[in-house]
């Protein structure tokens, strides 16, 4: 028996139960009998602390785990409502995490710039790295799974293309994809590592938004095996336009959201959705709310018609798949991920909260 992740990841000494793969992700979401649309949000800060900048977050049950700047990492165990919180260092580094993950036996920790550093819950109650990649161009922004097995993670170009890493094996060893095996990335296309959700998975598919000089989607729809690349509507061109997060709803239904983090009031070209598996997307509330997001979330049990999205200038909703939203509150945040269909975790600067839908 290996020990659970959550306690080898605060240096706990436990066993670990073996667990099945799932389908797309490894928690299990806890469900809300009835739902409504939502008219207002109740924000609870669960962890404020003046030193950290939280854009990496992930649901472990009804737990929540993070990894963030100055190596710092932990997990709010929400039964006693208890933080235990942690420093990675690598050496003299001490690594900015932007991008977390899970399955179900180990939790996952990726460092943005040189070098890139990639750690998993080990055996011995530490982290355990499992990659590394030097370059001076490698920025890595976010990281998914697709089972217990196979996970992937993307970054910006240190070639010609997207740099993508792959795990067939749980996590131990991770293989980064050939340019030769992947569309070519333009002049001043990358991706922007602001709430870990650059990348998202719905069965053996995934997608992956770039932006900045190109604003495109990446998908595959065998794991990663082989890839198609197809332009979006948004505004681009510049090196802080373009697409900064996305979310699928089912494997016909996705949005993308971003903007201009320099000038946060601009409303036009920021978002688009699809209904066709992200063959085609189309803008939606152009010129109107909302402006600049930095991730965006379909909300559980929806019906693909409910849409949070959120940034450092506010808090806004859909109820008609994007068309028309309503600013729910102005306090920020940069990050989001759903417990349930009324509760949701968010991450900003200096804090992370418990939002309570109504």
């Amino acid at each position: 028996m290996k020990k659970v992740w959550i306690i080898a990841l605060l240096a706990f000494a436990a066993c670990k139960n073996d667990t099945k793969s799932n389908d797309k992700t490894t928690t299990e979401v806890p469900k809300v009998s009835t739902h409504q649309t939502f008219e207002q949000v109740d924000i609870e800060p669960i962890l404020e602390n003046d030193s950290l900048s939280i854009r990496a977050i992930e649901v472990i049950g009804n737990n929540l785990a993070f990894a963030a700047n100055y190596g710092t990492y932990g997990l709010y165990n929400s039964a006693n409502q208890k933080w235990k919180l942690s420093q990675q260092k690598f050496d003299s580094i001490t690594p900015e995490f932007r991008a977390v993950g899970s399955t179900a036996n180990d939790f996952f920790m990726l460092s943005v710039s040189n070098p890139a550093l990639l750690y998993k819950t080990g055996d011995d109650g530490k982290m355990k790295l499992v990659y590394k990649e030097e370059d001076e161009k490698v920025f890595y922004d976010a990281l998914a799974f697709w089972n217990d097995q196979e996970g992937i993670a993307m970054g910006d170009p240190t070639e010609d293309c997207l740099s993508i890493i792959i795990t067939r094996d749980g996590g131990n060893s991770w293989n980064k994809i050939d340019c030769s095996k992947l569309p070519k990335a333009t002049e001043g296309e990358a991706a922007f590592a602001a709430s870990n959700s650059n990348i998202a998975i719905e069965g053996d598919q995934v997608w992956i938004l770039s932006g900045g000089m190109k604003s495109r989607v990446f998908h595959s729809a065998n794991k990663g095996e082989t890839w198609e690349v197809v332009d979006t509507p948004l505004l681009q061109g510049k090196p802080t336009l373009g697409g900064y997060s996305m979310d699928f709803y089912d494997a016909k239904n996705g949005i993308i959201i971003g903007g201009n983090y320099e000038e946060p009031d601009g409303n036009t070209g920021n978002k688009a959705i699809t209904t066709d598996g992200g063959k085609s997307w189309k803008l939606i509330a152009d010129g109107q709310e909302p402006n600049y997001k930095s991730s965006v979330r379909y909300v559980p049990n929806g019906n693909g018609e409910e849409i949070v999205a959120v940034g450092f200038n506010g808090i806004s909703y859909t109820k008609d798949a994007g068309e028309t939203w309503e600013k729910l509150s102005e306090e920020g945040f940069f990050t989001l991920r759903f417990l349930n269909d009324s509760t949701a975790y968010a991450a900003g600067s200096k804090r992370i909260a418990k939002l309570h839908f109504k």
